[in-house]
């Protein structure tokens, strides 16, 4: 096949940039991994922010369906010490501008907003290679290929597509996230429940933490973070070896607490962290540019989907903008990438240090009630 636009990668960025360019009457193709829409649940709760978020969500017509998709009540944001000592505990009043999605309704709303057969399912891409002027060639995994005018690498923190541009490879941070769940919170598991409030739960302490997060249905989704070397991690291929590792680290907590660890009920997952370089940037390389953490993967803060849809709005309009010069596009669109993502890399990096670094749980307060510095 060969298309005008092809994107590797469906997720909330690539989706956003394909709906943006479908809104402009540009055809467009995405090709993803993934064997089906449901093929694997898509993530937790994301708060969908009024500066970029959202903004790509109006760019993209979606807003009202937007708005359709949020959970009222999340906003909540409850601060513990390991006793389950109340810290911070701020209600969501409904006036705040960071609304609350599961991830996976949102991608629902921009995959349903798409021409049938836009996205291409179970096209794992294996390699990328230039033609020259501009014009790429995709290699699946089955052994086809594809080739494309403009390419856009919108393929996560391990894209297939960077190393066109870019030889950057992510790199572990030091940390990593241990995600479990429990299901009918309330009436099941009362006492943590009514621990975790109504929105979001932090539990932090300088090198660790529980985090939890109320989605629907009363469920409690938990990233256990931990800031260990990888091999630390020795057995996740045991569900209950994993558990009784990553609780040992959390012994001495209160029960309510640790029962979000011990009492899960889905094999434990570990999710390390990984960075790309402060700043990363390319050449402009013609014919192919990269989006969301293909191109800035930083630690997560509640940015990273936000800043994904930021970037496939941006790129849409840039590309509609100049429908027959895609050079100046791209390079449009890659002059405001760069620094806007090497300044959200580094805000990041700095809260993602308020929150588990030597200061914490008080810096983590300061920053959640605007007073870090």
């Amino acid at each position: 096949m060969s298309d005008p636009v092809v994107i590797v990668g469906a997720g909330l960025g690539g989706l956003t940039l394909a709906r943006v360019l479908h809104v402009h009457g540009v055809a467009v193709t995405v090709c993803e991994a993934e064997s089906s829409p449901s093929a694997r649940t898509q993530g937790g709760m994301l708060d969908i922010h009024e500066h970029n978020g959202q903004l790509a969500l109006e760019a993209a017509g979606l807003t009202d369906g937007f708005r359709a998709l949020i959970l009222e009540g999340r906003e909540a944001t409850r601060v513990l010490d390991r006793t389950g000592k109340v810290l911070l505990d701020e209600p969501d009043d409904g006036t705040g501008t960071r609304p609350e999605v599961q991830r996976g309704e949102l991608r629902r709303l921009l995959l349903d907003s798409l021409p049938a057969g836009t996205v291409r399912w179970g096209r794992k891409v294996t390699g990328a290679r230039s033609l020259g002027d501009g014009r790429h060639e995709l290699t699946f995994a089955d052994g086809a290929t594809a080739v494309t005018g403009l390419l856009v690498g919108a393929d996560g923190a391990w894209s297939r597509v960077r190393p066109l541009v870019s030889a950057a490879v992510p790199q572990y941070v030091g940390t990593s996230f241990v995600e479990t769940f429990l299901f009918d919170g309330d009436t099941r598991h009362p006492a943590t429940a009514k621990a975790a409030g109504g929105g979001a739960l932090l539990v932090p302490e300088p090198g660790k933490g529980i985090q939890a997060h109320r989605e629907a249905g009363d469920t409690l989704h938990t990233y256990v973070v931990l800031s260990k070397p990888l091999d630390w991690f020795t057995d996740f291929t045991d569900p209950a070896a994993a558990r009784a590792q990553v609780a040992a680290e959390f012994e001495g907590w209160a029960p309510e607490l640790t029962a979000l660890i011990t009492d899960g009920e889905t094999p434990p997952v570990l999710r390390p962290l990984h960075t790309l370089p402060p700043g990363h940037s390319w050449p402009r390389t013609p014919g192919v540019t990269l989006l969301g953490d293909a191109a800035h993967l930083s630690v997560p803060n509640g940015e990273g989907a936000n800043l994904a849809m930021q970037d496939g709005a941006e790129l849409g309009r840039a590309i509609a903008a100049h429908p027959d010069d895609m050079e100046a596009a791209l390079a449009e669109y890659e002059r405001e990438l760069f620094p806007r993502s090497a300044a959200a890399a580094e805000e990041a990096a700095r809260d993602f240090e308020l929150c588990f670094g030597e200061a914490t749980p008080h810096s983590l307060i300061n920053l959640l009630t605007g007073q870090a510095q």
